[in-house]
């Protein structure tokens, strides 16, 4: 056991730091956060990834993909199309939008065993789209096992607003919980300075509301983690915990002109 320490302080050492975690995070990411008059239509990318790192991991077909709007709910599961995501297995879906409205896309995934972590992962991921100006419903709860209410309107903003969000959970707010937050770092033209640059965290207060401030224009994530209250079998039949996350996505702007 000494020379197996041993060894792994002179791996540590020699690579010059300790690795931290990388967060995992569920993807829909539209090809226009806002729909204008001149689009009619969006195109849905999802997948299951390290945004900031671009490092992909495989997704299966979700367990469900829908959009809800003004109360209507449509199921979007047989719109997906096989693609690929950072060289991983992803999904694509074309949603043409006929009338205004605030669309809120959801993906529950099915559950992902990390061994490094030795957990099951589900991330409900929600995306909020907005059409021909239409502005109401934006803080409605979609009424997930956990999910983040925005309290900032989660569509045209610029970079450096603060977001601010309700973690809730069948309802009830979720204090003192972790929000890991990322950017999208989809071009890779930034560089993180150390490990612990790459996740943001933030945490609740008694009453589920976090605020973060995006420094940089893009999409950027927000995972609200928490554990369930039920384990679920590992193909060798063991019981193990599962990790629920609340995913957020918005994009914010450039303040042209400053």
């Amino acid at each position: 056991m000494r020379i197996l320490f041993i060894v792994l302080l002179a791996a540590v050492l020699l690579l010059g730091r300790v690795p931290a975690s990388t967060a995992h995070f569920g993807m829909v990411i539209p090809s226009q956060p806002i729909i204008t008059p001149d689009k009619k239509s969006v195109d849905l990318t999802l997948s299951f990834s390290h945004p900031f790192e671009n490092v992909g991991m495989d997704l299966t077909i979700p367990a469900a993909f829908y959009v809800l709007s003004k109360g209507q709910k449509t199921d979007l599961v047989g719109a997906l199309q096989h693609t690929t995501v950072m060289e991983h297995v992803g999904w694509q879906a074309h949603y043409p939008v006929r009338r205004p409205g605030v669309y809120q896309f959801v993906m529950e995934p099915k559950p992902y065993w990390e061994p490094a972590e030795d957990l099951f992962i589900i991330h409900y991921t929600k995306l909020i789209v907005p059409a021909f100006g239409y502005d109401v419903g934006w803080d409605d709860p979609v009424g997930l096992p956990i999910e983040i209410v925005p309290l900032l309107r989660p569509f045209g903003n610029y970079a450096g607003n603060s977001f601010s969000g309700r973690v809730v959970a069948h309802g009830a707010p979720l204090a003192n919980t972790e929000v890991e937050v990322e950017f999208y770092n989809r071009d890779a033209k930034i560089q993180a300075p150390s490990d612990y640059h790459v996740t943001q965290v933030v945490k609740t207060d008694s009453q589920g509301v976090f605020s973060f401030t995006c420094p940089v224009a893009g999409w950027w994530g927000f995972a609200a983690l928490s554990e369930a209250d039920y384990t679920m079998k590992t193909t060798q039949g063991e019981d193990k915990p599962v990790e629920l996350g609340a995913v957020l996505w918005l994009y914010l702007d450039e303040l042209a002109g400053r």
